[in-house]
């Protein structure tokens, strides 16, 4: 079986071999056991199932809400000849008539359904007769209402899939979840005792910063912070339309290059908003925290709240949007306490749980801006993910913070939740220890244990200070069934048998501090390379580009101008040492920016070091020869892949590596064997006009053309290969 596994790995994916998890995952899933995993956007999700469903006898059901990536998905499937089909309302009837057929005949390795089509009784008597290997439900956080994006028909999933077959096997997928949504989902759908493979939530490029919310001296922070930015992309988020045009406007009249981006726009206005941030015409965007920004862009080095986010997870999902580079990414927050109480007005109208729900998650919220602690521990915390050390980089590990000892109040907390059976919240557990005789405390007679009253001296905000610090330190945890209850761990249990000396840290009082107090925060020691440099050799890109025709990217990427202002290269030759540059494009493009850096130099008397070692683009050179003569002799780019013992996968990466250092290489052999004119106009259109080569980018904007992701792979080779080298 594994053998077979490789091979149909290789046949229908091109890849010789797994990435992460997902030799783990197919493995399970082949083994008939119930899987749930969590895998980042971009890591090779939809793998997990599409290949043991190809393997497997029968059809695989995947239930997922995305009906655009459904029919993408299957065209891709049907393209390298696995049979797979859709079922939802896009369908005629006897489309859909003929798709049940082929179910029924044992033909469809994998049937993709919506949520909604499922639930029809006709469907799921089709079903019942059906030889079925397994149920995939992707997006699976729309399972749960503590995910972002509750879907009720998705609570219905695994009653429906027992009337069809009990004993199927199901594997659960998602991008995002915490240890709640986690639970959440495993429980609903019965499969609590599922393999988990999970991925880690840590963006360690990313530096968080929560500065405190005053009355214009958080506009003057705001424009302030821009500035020192400047010519960098941003996004800001507001919580109301009225507040997302003020901001902009604001920005606009200090000179910044910014427009305001929400729900309420005339789609025509969105669209060129949204090309003019991609094409560096615009360098903010002032967005809804509501409205989803269907912007892929990797280079947006910022991204800043205005207003506080409704959730943690939404939160992280916004900031996440900063640095997909893998280059800096800052995340400012500005929070006052008077937002969150605003956010919870708007709840009020909501059914009791979900009220409930709702404040919860906006006091998780709270207690990330106000904590003194490592933010990053925080977050991941939240995520169910334990870090050891302090991050070192975010605002809370770069700033001086008062820090007091800890042993007394630690073992104060956890004597509560030990004494109150283990069985309460944070707010209870706080009015117990100060001691606060309410009926509720009274009714458990909590007024007659040991800790009652026992930090009567101490604050509210100190105690639940206290608490969640335990908690961050792994001495406490949620139960997770019973959201808000804390229960004590066994590392808390070791620590009430031998409790020791530990360093808490003070939490911030916004109410008392100002703005001034946090505007100049050494945040980071900032970038390696020449800041001013950069921005001229930005502009010179723009420059060249506009007269070229071409967009900036196809001229150099922001990572070669960031080396070229960490080393001043004044030579072709050590140009042509800056990754993703090389010969080709010294010949075509470098002049100007030689001449740029060369001014640049003598003007602030730099003395450059000509034996600085840059890095170069790899060293397999004997491999890149033999691509490149394979090439010559146009041979077909998955025989050169077999001739190397490579994936095509691999062998694209090579081939783009060579082009983007200037290398020209001709494939409109290859190319006009895979695709006609038409489709090859369409793709040219699409690289001339866009801001970014970013494949997932083209993959959205050209999700009507139903191009597969190595057709614009291959494209993007030679429009580079054409236009840069």
């Amino acid at each position: 079986m594994e053998e077979k596994v490789k091979a149909e790995l290789k046949r229908i994916f091109g890849f010789s071999q797994f990435r992460g998890n997902q030799e783990l995952i197919v493995d399970n899933l082949l083994k008939n056991r119930n899987t749930f995993v969590i895998m980042p956007t971009g890591a090779g999700k939809s793998l997990c199932y599409q290949l043991p469903a190809v393997v497997n006898e029968g059809t695989a059901i995947v239930i997922s809400p995305l009906i655009a990536l459904m029919k993408n998905q299957v065209d891709q499937l049907n393209a390298v000849g696995i049979n797979a089909h859709f079922l939802n309302s896009t369908l005629t009837k006897s489309e859909a008539t003929k798709v049940k057929s082929e179910v029924l005949k044992g033909k469809t390795k994998l049937l993709y359904v919506a949520p909604e089509s499922l639930t029809k009784e006709e469907n799921v008597n089709f079903l019942k007769e059906a030889n079925l290997s397994f149920v995939a439900i992707d997006e699976a956080h729309c399972i749960s209402e503590w995910g972002h994006d509750f879907r009720p028909e998705y609570r219905k999933i695994k009653s429906i899939v027992g009337q069809i077959a009990p004993n199927l096997p199901i594997i659960a997928l998602t991008a995002t979840a915490t240890p709640k949504v986690q639970q959440d989902i495993q429980k609903n759908l019965q499969m609590e005792e599922a393999d988990l493979f999970k991925s880690s939530f840590n963006r360690t490029n990313l530096f968080y910063e929560v500065r405190p919310k005053v009355k214009n001296e958080s506009k003057k922070a705001l424009i302030k912070f821009i500035k020192q930015h400047k010519g960098k992309s941003g996004i800001i988020y507001c919580l109301s339309r009225k507040k997302v045009e003020e901001i902009a406007e604001l920005l606009k009249v200090n000179q910044i290059n910014a427009a305001p981006y929400h729900a309420g726009l005339d789609a025509s206005v969105r669209i060129k908003t949204q090309d003019d941030f991609l094409n560096e015409e615009l360098d903010v965007i002032v967005a809804t925290i509501a409205f989803g920004m269907g912007i892929d862009k990797p280079d947006v080095r910022y991204v800043i709240h205005y207003d506080v986010p409704k959730s943690l997870e939404g939160y992280y999902q916004e900031t996440g949007r900063a640095g997909r580079d893998g280059l800096e990414g800052h995340c400012l927050m500005f929070y006052r306490y008077e937002d969150i109480l605003k956010l919870d007005k708007f709840n009020k109208d909501k059914a009791v749980t979900e009220r409930e729900n709702a404040k919860i998650l906006l006091q998780e919220m709270a207690a990330y801006s106000e904590t003194g602690v490592c933010r990053r521990k925080f977050i991941l915390n939240y995520f169910g993910e334990v870090m050891e050390e302090d991050c070192g980089f975010c605002d809370n590990c770069k700033r001086e913070r008062e820090v007091y000892e800890g042993i007394d109040f630690i073992q104060t907390a956890l004597d509560t939740v030990d004494q109150t059976k283990e069985r309460f919240s944070l707010e209870h557990l706080v009015r117990v220890i100060r001691g606060e005789r309410d009926e509720y405390v009274a009714s458990y007679k909590h007024d007659q244990l040991s800790v009652f009253g026992k930090g009567a001296e101490e604050s509210e905000k100190h105690w639940t200070s206290i608490i969640r610090q335990a908690m961050i330190l792994n001495f406490l945890e949620k139960d997770i069934e019973a959201y808000g209850i804390l229960k004590v761990t066994r590392k808390g249990r070791e620590f009430l048998e031998a409790p020791y000396s530990i360093d808490l840290v003070r939490d911030h009082d916004f109410d008392k501090i100002s703005e001034s107090e946090t505007a100049d925060l050494p945040v980071s020691s900032g970038p390696a390379y020449d800041e001013k440099l950069f921005e001229l050799l930005k502009a010179e890109r723009k420059r060249v580009a506009k007269t070229k025709g071409l967009p900036p990217y196809v001229i150099f990427q922001d990572p070669s101008l960031e080396e070229m202002a960490t080393v001043y290269p004044t030579t072709k030759e050590e140009l042509a040492q800056i990754n993703g540059v090389g010969m080709g494009k010294v010949a075509k493009f470098g002049a100007p920016f030689l001449k740029l850096i060369a001014t640049y130099v003598e003007e602030n008397e730099i003395e450059t070091a000509s034996e600085v070692v840059v890095k170069t683009s790899g060293n397999r050179s004997k491999v890149k020869i033999s691509i490149i003569q394979q090439i010559d002799r146009k041979i077909d780019l998955d025989e050169i892949a077999e001739n190397l013992s490579m994936s095509v996968n691999d062998l694209l990466h090579e081939i783009e590596q060579i082009i983007y250092s200037g290398t020209k290489l001709n494939i409109d052999y290859y190319i006009h064997h895979i695709m006609d004119e038409e489709r090859e106009e369409i793709l040219h259109d699409y690289f001339m006009n866009a801001e970014t080569d970013h494949i997932k980018t083209a993959l959205e904007e050209l999700a009507d053309e139903d191009f597969a992701e190595d057709e614009l792979r291959v494209y993007r080779i030679k429009f580079i290969s054409e236009h840069a080298n």
